[in-house]
């Protein structure tokens, strides 16, 4: 319920005791986390499944990719991270072990914060302790929503998803309306179909003009293609 404050004249004044947004950026910079600045090229490997747990990620520039490969050697899709996104943080639960392999999908500059690190500003800011915690389930549901999506979407219904998602639809701040440059063939291991069927799709949606393409081979994003996902 929103306080309701009197001023000198009498008059009544509403003030919202609701808590901020959470914002990854501000958190950082107010919990004085020791962090690593590392930057990554497009497709080069952050951790690898089976890789050892130590450190919790934050993006600052460009995108990741989350895999997880079967005995058989089929890969499949979890999660597709951008700025402003945490990725990595099962080692604050006693993960041991990455159970995925995280991989950029465009030049990306992500802060490494070490386990130790990362445990004691949670432990001594609680009221920042609690947004984050907010903050992961949140980013939790999404990852539920991304494999609810894998199961039962049809690769046209996922590839619009995934351009949204990438253009961060939908996230708090302003959405971006231009992609870099993405290859169909890292969409195509995105979505987990084939290229040509992206490249069916891509045409389709320029077409229609959910999308176009600049001279630099950005992708820009209409909200008009939300239609595609939300169509049945």
């Amino acid at each position: 319920m929103p306080r309701i404050l009197r001023s000198r004249d009498g008059k009544s004044q509403r003030k919202s005791t609701q808590k901020p947004a959470f914002d990854p950026q501000v958190f950082l910079d107010s919990a004085s986390l020791a962090r690593k600045v590392t930057e990554f090229r497009n497709k080069e490997t952050i951790f690898s499944q089976g890789d050892i747990c130590k450190d919790v990620l934050y993006i600052q520039k460009g995108g990741v990719r989350l895999s997880v490969v079967n005995e058989a050697g089929k890969e499949a899709v979890v999660a597709i991270f951008g700025p402003g996104d945490f990725f990595g943080e099962g080692c604050l639960a006693g993960q041991p072990i990455r159970l995925g392999t995280a991989t950029a999908i465009a030049p990306t500059t992500a802060l490494l914060i070490g386990k130790k690190e990362m445990i004691r500003a949670l432990h001594e800011e609680h009221e920042l302790s609690d947004r984050f915690i907010a903050y992961m389930l949140a980013r939790n549901i999404r990852v539920e929503e991304d494999l609810i999506d894998q199961l039962f979407n049809s690769s046209e219904k996922r590839l619009a998803r995934t351009l949204l998602l990438l253009a961060r639809y939908g996230a708090p701040g302003d959405p971006r309306k231009s992609l870099p440059k993405v290859s169909q063939e890292t969409l195509s291991e995105m979505v987990g179909t084939t290229r040509p069927r992206v490249n069916f799709f891509m045409n389709k949606f320029r077409k229609l003009g959910f999308i176009r393409y600049n001279r630099n081979g950005q992708i820009h994003i209409d909200n008009s293609l939300l239609s595609v996902v939300m169509h049945d």
